[in-house]
């Protein structure tokens, strides 16, 4: 056995078979819960897995996931690994031109898409003549375009539920698409070893990780049940589709809803005892705050033990007010991103005025990126991590060179993230060094001014942007949603508010009230909408 993410699936149903491993909330194709134990969840993969083997797609050839959350997503990732079909994620918010260009970018040959979809994928099919299985999930509507797709629940009512696999590979890949509000999404290559010690914590992302592939069944069987993750955002971003191995890993339970909705998520932590939720920052836990204040006032949160957010920070004023509701919770601001895995937690004295304060892992510096060398204390650079790193993107050999290095025999991967070190290797995370606004030579980073706009009363939510400027070369632009029923600051509040955390030259110069902040699904920041509504109100 190796480590391989089926293999090792497998191997955690072989000890567990008769306990409960997922759980959808409103299933749409039956308007109520499923549940699936281990021993079901695996033959349900292998059905599929057999009937996308049985329709001619080979090891090796990408399969989509254009998909909400379901059953079906999981259920077709598990399937894909089981048949060594790399699995490719496929945003859900993309229409037609964005479709045609990851079809094509990721070579896909089959997609796995919601009914939902239909219209979308039957645009983009002329241009992607590369992709031929479609399997459908849920039915179409009455006037959506035909398209030649089989039906999932057929197609998966004729696999076999047994396994009967050719040998895997800790070689096998699994692909993940990151991107979208920067540029053209880019497809990130893992070695499944290299995924399960990186994202997947070797099995146990807070201990020991395992030392062989055989000892991860070992400790399940060793330990007991009780633990159920919660992965809230969308299962299209790696990181509530990892959150979902990494409890299949500890051979818990995993629950998901097919779409956020604040007052479900709070209903099923109570009624399903959640113990671990993951979410996108505070573009998902306001709204939680929002409902326990509100309808939801009341609901018995005292099974959750964990709120971990990745990929945008839960801001400071926000954890607290969290905190007030769910006292016994521990929040989580874990960094990390697609091309890395995980990198470290912030600490607890993290928030404005000290910054995104980072305990790294023992394989992630800061460098500088012409070097590559270590950073002396309190010098910008870039963070890097080594060892187990993607093999690098997806049909794109010059990214793969700007972000992908060898160092000592190593294999490095150089983030976007620009930040400083300090005597006790605490990394202190500054933003996207392409965010980094330059006004009269000083830099200033979006989300440490966020921050402290966040932290004003009156603030619901906030995005930082350069705005170009005759004196400054450019200026700080904050762009911010109100909180409903608050106050309406005017700039000079706000940047007396912003003065008492943050230095002269970072304080906004322009402000732009706007009925609500874009973002993307799993709520990152789209830097690129923030900068046209400033630059279109300075006009």
């Amino acid at each position: 056995m190796e480590y391989n993410l089926a293999d090792l699936f497998e191997s955690v149903v072989d000890v567990v078979p008769d306990r409960e491993a997922l759980v959808h909330i409103d299933h749409p194709g039956t308007g109520a819960e499923r549940r699936l134990t281990y021993a079901e969840l695996d033959a349900a993969a292998n059905r599929v897995a057999h009937q996308l083997i049985d329709s001619g797609i080979r090891p090796g050839e990408h399969l989509g996931l254009h998909l909400y959350n379901g059953v079906e997503y999981l259920q077709t990732v598990l399937a894909c690994l089981k048949a060594r079909i790399v699995p490719v994620n496929v945003n859900y918010r993309y229409v037609e031109e964005e479709l045609v260009y990851l079809y094509q970018d990721a070579d896909l040959v089959a997609l796995v898409f919601d009914a939902e979809f239909t219209e979308r994928v039957s645009a983009a099919l002329p241009r992607t003549p590369a992709l031929r299985l479609l399997v459908r999930v849920g039915e179409p509507a009455p006037d959506a375009p035909p398209l030649p797709a089989l039906d999932f629940t057929a197609a998966e009512a004729v696999g076999s539920p047994g396994r009967g696999f050719p040998a895997r590979s800790g070689d096998d890949q699994f692909i993940i698409y990151t991107g979208g509000t920067t540029g053209m999404p880019k497809g990130v290559m893992w070695r499944q070893e290299d995924l399960f010690y990186s994202g997947l914590g070797g099995g146990a992302p807070t201990g020991e990780p395992v030392k062989k592939p055989e000892e991860l069944a070992e400790r399940v069987a060793a330990g007991g049940d009780g633990i159920t993750f919660f992965p809230t955002a969308p299962l299209m971003h790696g990181t509530s589709t990892l959150t979902a191995f990494i409890g299949f890993n500890f051979g818990q339970r995993i629950v998901i809803h097919s779409k956020f909705v604040p007052e479900k998520v709070l209903r099923t932590i109570e009624k399903e005892r959640v113990t671990s939720v993951s979410l996108v920052g505070d573009a998902m836990l306001r709204p939680l705050i929002d409902a326990l204040n509100g309808p939801m006032k009341g609901t018995d949160c005292s099974s959750l033990f964990s709120v971990s957010s990745s990929g945008a920070i839960m801001s400071e004023t926000v954890r607290a007010q969290f905190q007030a509701l769910v006292p016994n919770v521990t929040l989580l601001n874990n960094f990390g991103s697609s091309e890395s895995g995980f990198n470290g937690t912030a600490t607890a004295d993290s928030g404005p005025g000290r910054g995104f304060r980072i305990q790294v892992n023992s394989r992630t510096q800061v460098v500088d990126p012409a070097t590559y060398e270590p950073v002396a204390v309190g010098e910008p650079g870039r963070i890097a991590q080594r060892g187990h790193v993607p093999l690098g993107y997806y049909n794109d050999p010059r990214k793969t060179a700007e972000t992908f290095f060898e160092k000592d025999g190593e294999r490095w991967v150089l983030l976007g993230d620009m930040a400083t070190v300090d005597e006790e290797g605490v990394v202190t995370v500054l933003g996207r060094g392409s965010q980094c606004i330059n006004t009269g030579g000083e830099k200033v980073y979006p989300e440490e001014v966020e921050q402290a706009l966040k932290s004003h009363p009156d603030v619901y939510d906030a995005l930082v942007a350069g705005v170009p400027d005759e004196t400054w070369g450019n200026h700080v632009a904050a762009v911010v949603q109100l909180r409903e029923g608050g106050g309406r600051p005017s700039l000079d509040e706000i940047q007396t508010h912003c003065r008492t955390q943050l230095a002269g030259y970072k304080i906004p110069r322009q402000l732009v009230i706007t009925d609500s902040i874009q973002r993307s699904p799993s709520g990152k920041a789209d830097y690129r909408w923030a900068r046209s509504v400033a630059a279109e109100a300075a006009r």
